[in-house]
């Protein structure tokens, strides 16, 4: 593991996982990983429970950047000693915003991507199992812990600022970038001591790649399992 990435999910994290890996940090550890593979939802379970096999985890990864890996990243500072780590920023405000169109969307919203979550959760235990994971996960962050963090409340804002503010009083400065795509390429590139790439920095819409994920899945598991029941309507006599 040499890039830990601490930035918070919704800090352009599908983009630093993209940039990272053009650097020659592949792969890159991100949620979409877990989302891939339900089968590892029992290993972050494990270290939620404070017994985490970091090297099972992340066999084969040279960096990490989202959840579940940034909610790790003072036990994973500890673990790889010589990791740099990247904290991703972005103003608390549209941060806000986009966690309520996303993840605590998805959570606890009143909006039909839960609805589809929802459902999925009916019929597929790992998918119920993950979003248990999730729920826990953000309540033992502080950051979010549900309905009445309600986005526009501005709870989430002010939690990211603290949890900003921990990330840069517990990591070395020297071992620590705070680093926003709007940045570019010229101080990651510094600070991993790699050479700058001729294309420009990559952007992914992380919203729209989450959403699509979601739906997709959700739409797919239970399009299956409709299929697998034989018709649900009634007999006729």
């Amino acid at each position: 593991m040499q890039v830990i990435g601490a930035g918070l999910p919704r800090t352009a994290t599908l983009t630093q996982k993209v940039a990272l890996e053009k650097l020659g940090f592949a792969p890159c550890y991100h949620m979409v990983d877990v989302l891939k593979d339900l089968s590892r939802v029992p290993l972050w379970r494990e270290a939620l429970e404070g017994k985490g096999e970091w090297d099972v985890l992340f066999s084969g990864y040279q960096a990490t950047v989202d959840w579940p890996g940034a909610f790790f990243y003072q036990e994973l500072l500890e673990a790889y000693p010589d990791a740099r780590v990247l904290l991703s920023v972005r103003d608390g405000e549209s941060w806000e915003h986009s966690m309520g169109e996303t993840i605590w969307g998805v959570l606890y919203g009143d909006l039909l991507i839960r609805d589809l979550s929802s459902a999925r959760a009916r019929v597929d235990a790992g998918w119920a199992g993950y979003i248990e994971l999730m729920k826990e996960m953000w309540a033992k962050s502080g950051l979010i812990g549900g309905d009445e963090d309600e986005p526009g409340s501005g709870h989430m804002a002010r939690a990211m600022e603290r949890y900003n503010a921990e990330v840069k009083a517990t990591v070395p400065k020297e071992r620590l970038l705070v680093w926003s795509p709007a940045d570019g390429w010229g101080p990651l590139c510094e600070f991993l001591e790699v050479p700058v790439p001729a294309e420009p920095l990559p952007h992914v819409n992380g919203s729209a790649s989450f959403g699509t994920m979601i739906v997709d899945a959700s739409l797919g598991t239970l399009n299956a399992w409709h299929q697998s029941q034989g018709s649900l309507a009634p007999a006729r006599r």
